[in-house]
């Protein structure tokens, strides 16, 4: 593998690559019957990782995945490691080939005892779950995991273009066609993750990748969380400049927290900052409040319809996701993306 992370010719195709990727993974069989974990030993990461490929856990999808049985166990010497692509608060992502196969994936590491240490366990395995059962083409996929004493280890979809967080700072904010290209994407992933009652909950430019022809994948779905039944939460979680005022001021929140933080997206990929940014924290969080919101006067008209139109206070009129795609800052600036 080259530095770049770019595939040679093979025989092998990537896609009979990937097919024997899912026949060897851990597969996943989650039961609507809940159980609690319970994670009080050295061992808890792994007796996790052992209970995922048996059942599920309490707040876990409703869905059964008819797998193949494991022909072996994975572990890191069947994968040749390339450049590191970023670098998290519990681990590191390496552009890896899989060297039976020459499938080129991302691999996710992450030391047990800092996943032990943040006591996070659940939120991780819960990570897990969520994003094993997405199948979205703006949806990052993992294809399986594996764990030896010291670490557990994501395989990952590989997103050849890195971070969107990058971009977006090399070019200090996006020009309205790139900007509604990428939104039109991320509001049709966030569509069918609440279809399937996931709620993602930390939407932001750093939890973005591209892969070619600007195609995004939306990551990092550890602060999401399912809820059926129009189940309302009430954890205050995400990133602060994206935070809605239903979770400012302590209330119950939905998936329209959501709709609120592609409101923000918007605003940051169009103007080149978060809408309420401020230096001292407090005074965030009052603006958020108040939606004290104010749009520069480059920003086109059809698009501060759009970012008005997701930053309501009231969750209950923010503008449906599914209405996203037939607003007219969408379907003018539709006509000039390139195929």
């Amino acid at each position: 593998m080259n530095q770049t992370g770019r595939v040679s010719t093979h025989q092998t195709t990537q896609r009979q690559a990937l097919a024997k990727i899912n026949s060897n993974s851990n597969n996943i069989n989650i039961h609507s019957k809940q159980r609690r974990a319970t994670n009080t030993t050295e061992n808890a990461i792994s007796s996790v990782f052992d209970r995922l490929t048996t059942g599920g856990k309490a707040g876990s999808p409703s869905r059964q995945t008819n797998g193949h049985q494991r022909s072996k166990g994975w572990s890191i010497s069947d994968f040749e490691l390339g450049r590191k692509l970023g670098k998290g608060k519990f681990g590191k992502v390496y552009c890896v080939r899989e060297k039976a196969t020459g499938f080129i994936c991302a691999l996710k590491v992450m030391d047990k005892k800092e996943l032990m240490s943040y006591k996070v366990e659940k939120q991780f395995v819960r990570e897990v779950e969520i994003q094993a059962n997405i199948r979205h083409s703006n949806c990052l996929q993992l294809y399986g995991w594996f764990y030896d004493e010291k670490n557990v280890y994501l395989i990952l979809e590989y997103a050849a273009e890195g971070e969107l967080y990058k971009l977006l700072k090399e070019k200090r904010r996006f020009d309205e066609v790139m900007a509604s290209r990428y939104i039109y994407q991320v509001a049709d992933a966030l569509n069918y993750l609440h279809t399937k009652h996931i709620i993602h909950r930390d939407l932001k430019p750093e939890n973005i990748l591209l892969h070619f022809d600007n195609q995004v994948k939306l990551s990092d779905f550890g602060w999401s969380v399912y809820a059926p039944n129009n189940q309302r939460r009430n954890t205050m979680c995400g990133t602060l400049d994206y935070l809605p005022p239903e979770m400012v001021e302590a209330k119950p929140h939905d998936e329209k927290v959501d709709v609120w933080a592609l409101g923000i997206l918007m605003y940051e990929f169009l103007v080149g900052r978060p809408p309420f940014e401020e230096e001292n924290s407090n005074m965030t969080y009052k603006r958020i409040a108040k939606v004290d919101l104010n749009i520069p006067p480059f920003v086109t008209p059809s698009a501060a319809d759009l970012i008005k139109k997701l930053l309501r206070y009231d969750p209950g009129k923010r503008i449906a996701l599914a209405d996203i795609p037939k607003h007219p800052w969408i379907t003018k600036n539709k006509l000039h993306w390139q195929a």
